[in-house]
């Protein structure tokens, strides 16, 4: 990147976050390991809040680390598909038609959000990685043609549209309610479907204003005037992924051909069709089908797929690292009789129409300590599930709220942010004064949210 007007005064937002920034880099480990201290925790408060003692603990630590295995594989693929979606030379593409939208700079970082929110709606995988790719492609477009943009600006904006995955399509707790066979399924008899949370009108009227109001609040901070801009480097655009396509032999040939990718597409495309006719549900494993299917039928040939999916691999180790220890922690919490002693607690500080909001604080408090939203709910939900039976709260409020305070914390915990950041060559710092932002107009929609379904 380079900076220019290295004299201009710093926005009021940038200045005011300095010592947040600088907390955030000098204190806040990695998600590894406070999934580490966050087991020890647990089995400290088990030894101390039950009558478990250490034998009971670690045989419900050690039995409890393969209880997720299968949630596990299903939350890697859908960052896996996502990210591979969004590098495919269709959607890069449309990126490059969308990033000669915008015409000046305030519409600019108002675009690249809306455009990530809806990313993230569709995908959260997508979403991440849309909204560092369109971030450097407007800004690149607009640098040609003479517009000087903010860049740490426009890349927090593209970061803010993951604000509002959690209630879309690809939302891990509302899918894991409605999936036959899951632990929240297990816990409550039965399965949630997603029309009582993700396509519930409140939700859909809660994402709406959620996108409505952070694109306000992006909008009135926004650098102006002399403002200090740092740009996007001469030689920063991104240029996809390299694909070699060295056709020698006949099996190189059958790599380089569409015929085989498109036949598995189509098939995926016949059973999910099959699927919704016969009256089928939408659950994670149709919603990663129905990316893996797209991405079948957009790339050219097994030679194009096989180079994505290889870029797109290194995003997903932390997931297989960390989810045997949140799994590990919910076998702590259930073989202790912990999670009851958690429910008793939110049952006795909580009244039916105030459970929500207090489920989404302490939601967007655990997400620091586990950074997954699939994690966070496979730690948090049996909890919130639980104290919500007892109030008579209907089991949407609390899927809900869990998914909300997930997605909003991320606004200013580092650990989904650095895909984003490290395509756009950033630090957490360059954009977590105008993330707070996002985090404070995105939890006033969340709270009043919350707090209308609790009072209906």
């Amino acid at each position: 990147m380079s900076t220019v007007n290295q004299q201009g005064r710093r926005n009021p937002v940038s200045a005011m976050m300095r010592p947040v920034n600088s907390l955030v880099e000098r204190f806040i480990p990695s998600a590894l390991v406070f999934g580490i201290v966050l087991t020890l925790i647990v089995a400290a408060l088990a030894l101390a809040l039950t009558d478990a003692g250490p034998v009971e603990v670690v045989k419900g630590w050690g039995d409890g680390l393969s209880g997720l295995l299968a949630f596990m594989t299903q939350m890697a693929l859908v960052l896996l598909l996502g990210h591979t979606l969004a590098n495919t030379r269709p959607v890069r593409r449309l990126l490059a038609f969308l990033g000669g939208l915008p015409r000046g700079p305030v519409q600019a970082y108002v675009f690249v959000f809306v455009v990530a929110a809806v990313a993230s709606l569709i995908t959260w995988g997508l979403g991440l990685v849309v909204g560092a790719l369109l971030a450097k492609e407007v800004a690149a477009q607009l640098r040609a043609k003479g517009v000087r943009l903010h860049f740490p600006m426009l890349v927090a904006a593209g970061f803010s549209g993951f604000v509002v995955w959690h209630m879309g399509y690809s939302g891990s707790g509302p899918l894991t309610a409605a999936t036959e066979g899951s632990f929240i399924a297990e816990q409550l008899g039965r399965t949630v479907p997603i029309s009582e949370t993700t396509f519930s009108p409140w939700n859909i009227a809660a994402a709406l204003a959620t996108v409505v109001a952070v694109g306000l609040a992006l909008a009135a901070v926004a650098p102006r005037g002399e403002d200090k801009i740092i740009e996007l480097g001469i030689d920063a655009r991104d240029t996809g992924v390299d694909i070699d396509e060295d056709v020698v032999t006949p099996a190189d040939r059958l790599d380089a051909s569409r015929i085989l990718t498109s036949v598995v597409g189509l098939a995926l495309v016949a059973y999910l069709a099959i699927h919704f006719a016969q009256g089928g549900s939408l659950t994670l494993d149709i919603v990663n089908w129905s990316f893996l299917a797209l991405i079948f039928l957009l790339v050219r040939n097994p030679f194009e797929l096989m180079a994505l999916v290889k870029n797109a691999a290194s995003n997903v180790g932390d997931i297989l690292l960390q989810f045997p220890l949140y799994a590990g922690i919910l076998g702590i919490m259930t073989a202790s009789g912990l999670i009851t002693v958690f429910s008793d607690f939110f049952v006795s500080i909580s009244t039916p129409q105030t459970f929500g909001v207090l489920a989404l604080l302490s939601a967007g408090l655990v997400n620091f300590f586990v950074p997954s939203g699939g994690g966070q709910f496979a730690v948090q939900a049996p909890i919130m599930l639980d104290a919500a039976e007892r109030l008579g709260v209907d089991p949407s409020v609390p899927i809900m709220a869990v998914s909300y305070g997930d997605q909003w914390t991320n606004m200013i915990q580092p650990f989904w942010a650095l895909p984003l950041l490290a395509i756009a060559g950033l630090k957490m710092r360059d954009i977590l004064g105008y993330t707070t932002v996002t985090l404070i107009a995105s939890g006033l929609v969340f709270a009043a949210t919350l707090l209308i379904v609790g009072a209906g």
